[in-house]
């Protein structure tokens, strides 16, 4: 696992031991930031469900001003700081310790609005339609923010009262990314 492109371009990452993560594989990663090229530049990057932090490491890399990691498991946050620490992001990063409710929450007092929210939960979780309701509620996202949630490729599709599915992007045989905006807005793809 690895920096695909930007300032830390190549820099290697160190993965959580164990089964409770599953990092997002290069390949796939590289897909979905050459998706996000366009919006990355001084963004805010939230990164729920952080496990090593990657993806919030390759927004910084690339431009971002701000990531937020989000885990509550020990093993992903210590691996985080390290992987924040290795790439010399200390002044552009927050980790929080916490589930992505208090975190959201924290985010909304703190007064910190993401452009993009990344979130990886666990395959076949029963709670993503939670997790965009939550978004909505914290008021986190910009009004022109996207949101990405990455799935298994047979999950069924989420649905919001406060935002629009706008694109599916299938990755091999077990794994896809759903795009959100809020509800309301128009994209290009449209």
């Amino acid at each position: 696992m690895r920096v695909i492109s930007g300032s830390k371009r190549g820099a290697a990452l160190k993965a959580p031991e164990g089964l409770s993560t599953r990092p997002t594989t290069d390949r796939i990663k590289e897909s979905l930031f050459n998706i996000l090229a366009p919006d990355l530049k001084d963004c805010v990057f939230l990164d729920l469900f952080s496990g090593s932090g990657g993806m919030g490491i390759e927004a910084l890399s690339r431009g971002g001003k701000l990531s937020v990691f989000v885990d509550r498991d020990k093993k992903a946050l210590s691996c985080i700081k390290q992987n924040i620490s290795k790439t010399g992001f200390e002044d552009k990063s927050l980790v929080l310790a916490s589930d992505y409710k208090q975190a959201l929450k924290m985010m909304s007092a703190k007064g910190i609005k993401a452009d993009i929210i990344f979130a990886d939960p666990p395959y076949y979780s029963d709670f993503i339609e939670n997790i965009l309701d939550e978004i909505e509620i914290s008021g986190i996202l910009n009004n022109e923010g996207l949101i990405v949630i990455e799935q298994a490729k047979d999950e069924p599709e989420v649905k919001s009262a406060g935002f629009f599915l706008y694109r599916i992007k299938d990755y091999g045989k077990t794994t896809k990314m759903s795009f959100f905006k809020k509800a309301g807005l128009k994209t290009e793809e449209e």
